[in-house]
């Protein structure tokens, strides 16, 4: 079988731009929760979140084009860019018809929708935006980045809601097994800090209310969790063949090595309480890449500070490993970034990523005393210094979709 690697890492983060800022921000444990600056969220019942401070989509895109698509693009343009620069691909040199762009969004243009759906209520359906569609619609981040790099080979949407960016790097790497392309930016994409999203987590009592406390809202596995922060951002990561990537001398970060899906088939929002689905998702991928349980080194864990998920992800753990779970890391980049919806599987892999080529496994915010029924080795408020070889990332979306990445360093 084709080998496939990551060669190229691209973010646009609640708490930094760019791999490398985000990386520091992640060991030094930076917390990018704070009060809601999109609209004003007095009213609301939750009033936090982890936006992307200072971000200017001008810096990305054409004025005229940014005016005329929504925040989820422009998160995608700026990490695509990214991408594509950190993984020193000349694109003018590939094979258009086997590059391909594999990106998703759970919630799509959320704003425009919501920002449209007010237009026609106040002024009527002849004043609703000509690009309202475009601009809307889920696919069109994976469509932008197509165009703009003249992408020609597969290009595919996954929508499978916090398992999103996931599953979109699971038929990425199957893709390029299948040698049906030798190249994909793989990832995905959200905004949907709008008045619309947040008031619609809020409704299903999902999204932490420690509003007088921002910094400290985001905390998993801890006994106080209350909820998760709603996050935004985008990740794109350049998936590929290993024999291409050798051909063109690139920088080799990590090998991705097996994967596992599944579904809970149990609730829309509620995980299985028993954790199978995430269990067997987890089973698939160490077993598709050919280790053991015990060559595990760490878990970047779904982690999202709500008190079902983070219960059921411990237990699911406890099924999988055994009495090798307290030899297992487990950290959750979400208690500083939040949860970014259909972006946060491909933030959590690059901060995988960053474990194994760093050998440092980032710390997990707000860990003051952890809850007895999550009895996993979490790593808390500090950082460790460790030789990480292999690594599983876990995203589990409403509806019992489950999605497990696994990746290893790379070796000839």
């Amino acid at each position: 079988m084709r080998r496939v690697v990551i060669t190229g890492l691209g973010v646009a983060s609640p708490i930094g731009i760019g791999k490398d800022e985000y990386w520091r921000a992640l060991r030094s444990g930076k917390n990018g929760v704070a009060r809601i600056t999109h609209f004003d969220a007095d009213n609301f019942p939750v009033k936090i979140a982890a936006e992307v401070k200072g971000f200017k989509a001008d810096d990305w895109m054409d004025h005229k084009e940014a005016r005329r698509t929504d925040r989820v693009i422009h998160f995608t343009m700026a990490a695509g860019e990214l991408a594509v620069k950190d993984g020193a691909l000349d694109v003018s040199k590939l094979d258009k018809e086997r590059f391909g762009v594999f990106l998703g969004s759970a919630e799509g243009g959320i704003f425009t929708s919501y920002e449209n759906i007010k237009t026609l209520i106040e002024k009527g359906p002849n004043r609703v935006s000509p690009f309202f569609i475009p601009m809307m619609i889920s696919n069109m981040p994976a469509a932008y980045l197509a165009i703009r790099y003249g992408a020609k080979g597969p290009n595919i949407c996954v929508v499978t809601a916090c398992a999103t960016a996931t599953h979109t790097m699971i038929e990425a790497f199957n893709t390029i097994r299948r040698d049906e392309a030798d190249i994909i930016l793989a990832g995905g994409a959200e905004s949907a800090i709008s008045p619309l999203g947040v008031a619609g987590f809020a409704a299903i009592k999902a999204l932490s209310t420690r509003n007088d406390e921002p910094e400290r809202a985001s905390r998993p596995f801890d006994s106080e969790r209350d909820g998760f922060i709603l996050g935004e951002g985008a990740g794109v990561l350049v998936v590929e063949e290993l024999e291409h990537a050798k051909s063109r001398g690139a920088r080799i970060y990590a090998e991705i090595s097996g994967y596992g899906s599944t579904c809970d088939a149990y609730h829309i929002t509620a995980p299985d309480p028993e954790g199978d689905g995430a269990a067997r998702a987890m089973r698939q991928a160490v077993e598709r890449s050919g280790w053991n349980i015990a060559e595990v080194d760490l878990i970047n864990a779904h982690g999202t500070s709500t008190p079902l998920n983070d219960k059921m992800e411990s237990k699911a753990i406890r099924t999988v490993f055994g009495e090798h779970t307290p030899q297992v890391l487990v950290n959750s980049t979400k208690s500083m970034i939040g949860h970014g919806l259909g972006a946060a599987g491909a933030l959590e892999t690059i901060a995988a990523i960053q474990s194994i080529t760093e050998g440092f496994v980032h710390p997990t915010l707000n860990l003051e005393k952890q809850d007895p029924e999550c009895e996993i080795n979490v790593v808390g408020k500090v950082g460790v210094e460790y030789p990480v070889k292999r690594a599983l990332i876990n995203n589990f979306g409403f509806g019992g979709h489950n999605g497990v990445l696994a990746i290893q360093s790379f070796s000839e």
